[in-house]
């Protein structure tokens, strides 16, 4: 593992999630985005094109999902992600297929982080309420 993927590994494991509604604390679903493959920091723009990529191929997948946005605890960083109510595997699959280094899964309110192009294990992260915070409504991410 390089030591950015090493360093982003542990960022990954502090992230918040900013959400407009609560899901059920008995329901399983993968957080994934298509913000910054490999852990490259792109511009607003190239963003937004794999985020218009990821949604679509979401719907193609005929699943129930979300948006929420995936942030450090200052808000400092923000990045569009979406939860899409499918099993492990799909959730792995898609985060792969959008070249992430990691996506997160919730299986009955346990956040898991989990690699996808990175040689890290996977880690149990608690209980996903408290990394939850519900907000009126979405920030506007710049574009």
């Amino acid at each position: 593992m390089t030591q950015l993927s090493s360093t982003l590994w542990q960022y990954y494991q502090q992230s918040i999630f900013l959400l407009t509604q609560p899901f059920s604390p008995h329901s399983s679903f993968a957080i994934v985005t298509a913000f910054n493959p490999m852990g490259e920091n792109l511009s607003s723009c190239q963003n937004l094109l794999y985020d218009r990529r990821l949604q679509a191929e979401i719907d193609t997948m005929k699943v129930p999902y979300r948006s929420v946005i995936g942030a450090s605890p200052d808000l400092q960083h923000m990045e569009k992600s979406w939860a899409l109510f499918c099993d492990i595997q799909s959730g792995l699959e898609l985060g792969r297929e959008f070249n992430q280094l990691a996506i997160y899964y919730v299986d009955n309110g346990r956040l898991l982080l989990l690699p996808c192009l990175c040689s890290e294990d996977s880690i149990e992260l608690g209980d996903f309420s408290a990394k939850a915070q519900l907000v009126s409504e979405l920030p506007e991410l710049e574009f």
